[in-house]
């Protein structure tokens, strides 16, 4: 039986200043950062690869995706682990601050940014405590041509 979704469950964290949001039903795990092994003739947003219990994972760092300023990472710093495009990925975040119900009534459409995050990589935008909190479309982070060659990739090194 449906049943319409009145509310979502999403975790929030910070590139910068600036708050994001994640469906957590898109989040496997968050962990703190690993080694990080990088790899020749990756595009520039993605870091490398870590190997968390045996899994080789693609790491993409959010600030670059985003063409946001580069930082170093602090004790803050977290991996988003998610599920995209049949493939498992880490995302980069600055901080991982809570995780929130939000009314589906209360999210809106994205405005069109003049600069910063693209309005396609996100689903909307939210109030939670008087915070602006952007809805990240995770499924629009990597273009299909990308997100084969990381499944290339990925089968190469497993497969060594």
């Amino acid at each position: 039986m449906h049943r319409d979704i009145q509310e979502i469950q999403v975790a929030c964290f910070r590139l910068g200043e600036d708050l994001y949001a994640i469906d957590i039903m898109r989040i496997k795990e968050i962990i703190r950062p690993l080694k990080l092994t990088s790899l020749p003739k990756f595009p520039a947003f993605m870091e490398g690869i870590i190997n968390l219990r045996g899994t080789v994972i693609p790491v993409v760092d959010l600030r670059r995706r985003f063409d946001l300023p580069d930082v170093e990472d602090t004790s803050s710093t977290r991996l988003l682990i998610v599920s995209l495009a049949g493939q498992v990925l880490a995302l980069v975040v600055d901080e991982v601050t809570e995780v929130v119900t939000v009314p589906v009534k209360d999210i809106k459409p994205p405005p069109h940014l003049g600069e910063g995050i693209d309005a396609e990589y996100l689903i909307g935008v939210c109030l939670v405590k008087q915070d602006l909190i952007m809805l990240l479309n995770i499924d629009s982070l990597l273009s299909s041509q990308e997100a084969h060659e990381l499944g290339t990739v990925r089968e190469r090194l497993v497969e060594s």
